[in-house]
């Protein structure tokens, strides 16, 4: 059988992928998104780290667009995947990639060993179904098809169902085993055997109808627990029976063994934590004595497939989960009003190409603000925004509140959904894809105890620069503000310019105003990569929190401000 991986997240091209700081991902606001797109922790923590492990390869990000794009448009498709992740997570959790077919395996891994590929070949079947009867138009799910309908077809697969189906042991027909109790003069267990095991769980009756008969030798199950007067005792070892004796010494089995003159008997429960877990083992080499013809029987079939690999399956669900949960979220968001696009990914990419760091975005929005605007039917504000040679870097500058930071987010949201495949909030994305996204907010206070506010952010800034890229993203807020305007402005401006020289797509979001007023003197140097003024606009002090590309005000926005909160000298002394 065909053992080869198959990924509908990573495609086999040799793509590297780079790995966003968690920093970078909490300035985006992903952590929040994230708890939005899922209600489940561990849901939550996979989806972050899949959308964080990021790729420059445009192969990778159209890969990806074109699968959610399916998966989006396929509802029923992804309503049956996950009716059968369950059975799958389960397979994940407690099945193994090999089996070993050790002779020293007792009965009850053998029969967790079948029932695991059991579910296996349900799982196939159910995923052959589903692709099957989809709408796919994707390069990966179509790939994948292809790889789940060969296996599916697969004589190694056949021969798979057909041992499995003939296996003569129904495991799900053993429900209870009965444990006989020798008793001495004072009603104490003096040894324990075990007795039988049965196709049915053990309920409330009189004390004869509590034991079954003997295991027969042909390993056939009884379907009945009348009692017979011929059964085999096969006693435990001394060591497997005083083990076994302190477990039922904690499930209060002497108590019950003492008081056994009652004319009914009731069946106690497992305590848990007692540790009776550890009797199926201390069980099994008798159990293997009474199922010896189907313990051979197991053994020999399981042993054909000791080269399984379950997880080439398995592993699928977590990227089916990441892309349906991504879309039951966007779903719901379009139902509401919310406008979402699938990005586009400029392939011709070569270094000498103008192409390789274009970006072209229209009518975008940061995705926090979306479920908060649909939510209470407030009309979200869009903008326009272009990555190009003469736009390389923006300084914005505008009104506080004005969306400055919103926006800024917004632009690196855009970059890691698409490139993880995610539809984007907004008209249209048409980008050549980065290979890192780098932020510089403002830090905690107790990140800046040693070195102070201003040691902190040149140290930040410094090893961010250090590792972008001209293929890099960077997202600057506030930097180097938090100390006087002249100290400030002076490494902002070194900074810009050292960004331009290297030639990094660039939002600053800044309240120094005379560094936007600078930017036809940054632009005289010989630098392939210019720098634009970008204003978020204010209509006689209200927000609008559209962003345009024109020289800064010139004014500060401090009376804009004490006006809003009531702190100038006219409204404190009114």
């Amino acid at each position: 059988m065909n053992n080869k991986k198959f990924s509908i997240l990573y495609p086999d091209n040799g793509a590297k992928f780079k790995k966003l700081s968690d920093v970078a991902v909490h300035d985006l606001g992903m952590d929040i998104i994230c708890k939005r797109v899922s209600m489940k922790e561990q849901e939550q923590n996979l989806i972050m780290g899949i959308i964080s492990n990021m790729s420059d390869d445009p192969y990778v990000t159209k890969y990806r667009c074109d699968i959610f794009d399916d998966i989006l448009k396929n509802k029923s498709m992804r309503e049956e995947l996950m009716s059968i992740l369950d059975k799958i997570n389960f397979l994940r959790e407690y099945g193994s990639s090999k089996h070993n077919m050790d002779s020293e395996i007792g009965t009850w891994d053998l029969l967790h060993q079948l029932e695991e590929i059991r579910d296996y070949i349900k799982c196939i079947e159910a995923i052959y179904s589903c692709l099957e009867n989809a709408d796919l138009h994707s390069d990966g799910l179509l790939g994948l098809k292809k790889y789940v309908s060969d296996l599916y077809n697969d004589n190694g697969f056949k021969e798979l169902k057909e041992d499995i189906a003939n296996l003569k042991c129904d495991t799900s027909n053993l429900k209870s085993v009965t444990v006989g109790i020798n008793l001495n003069n004072r009603f104490e267990a003096e040894s324990i055997g075990l007795i039988s095991v049965n196709s049915k769980q053990f309920t409330k009756s009189n004390l004869i109808g509590n034991f079954c008969d003997r295991f027969s030798t042909k390993d056939n199950i009884k379907d009945t627990l009348e009692w017979k007067d011929n059964y085999r005792y096969n006693q435990l070892s001394e060591s497997d029976a005083a083990t076994f004796n302190k477990v039922l010494n904690k499930s209060a089995v002497n108590t019950m063994v003492a008081n056994s003159s009652a004319t009914t008997l009731g069946i106690i429960g497992v305590i848990e934590g007692s540790g009776t877990e550890g009797v199926t083992h201390y069980m099994d080499r008798i159990t293997n004595r009474l199922l010896s013809h189907t313990v051979k029987n197991l053994r020999d079939v399981l042993k054909k497939y000791t080269t399984l690999t379950i997880t080439n399956i398995t592993d699928l669900m977590p990227e089916f989960t990441y892309y349906i949960r991504w879309a039951e979220y966007i779903e719901n968001l379009q139902k509401q009003g919310a406008k979402f696009a699938k990005a586009t990914v400029i392939q011709e990419l070569g270094e000498s190409n103008d192409n390789a760091r274009t970006m072209h975005a229209k009518g975008i929005y940061n995705l926090k603000l979306a479920a908060i605007a649909t939510k209470e039917h407030e009309e979200i504000i869009t903008n326009d925004i272009d990555f190009t040679d003469e736009h390389r870097v923006y300084i914005l500058t505008g009104a506080n509140r004005g969306g400055k930071t919103t926006i800024t987010q917004a632009v690196g949201q855009l970059y890691l959904l698409a490139q993880g495949g995610i539809y984007i909030p907004g008209d249209s994305f048409e980008f050549a894809p980065v290979d890192g996204i780098y932020t510089h907010f403002p830090a905690d206070e107790d990140q800046t105890m040693d070195l102070g506010r201003l040691g902190e952010e040149c140290k930040r800034f410094r090893e961010i620069y250090k590792e972008a890229t001209n293929k890099s993203l960077m997202l600057l807020n506030e930097t180097f503000s938090t100390t006087s305007f002249e100290e400030g402005y002076y490494i902002a401006k070194d900074s810009v310019r050292a960004i331009m020289q290297k030639g990094i797509s660039t939002v600053y979001n800044t309240h120094m105003h005379k560094l936007a007023r600078d930017i036809d003197e940054m632009n005289a140097e010989p630098c392939k990569d210019k720098a634009v003024s970008l204003v978020t606009k204010s209509d006689e002090g209200k927000r609008s929190y559209k962003v345009v590309i024109c020289p800064p005000s010139g004014k500060s926005y401090a009376k804009d401000i004490a006006e809003k909160y009531g702190v100038t000298y006219e409204m404190l002394v009114e």
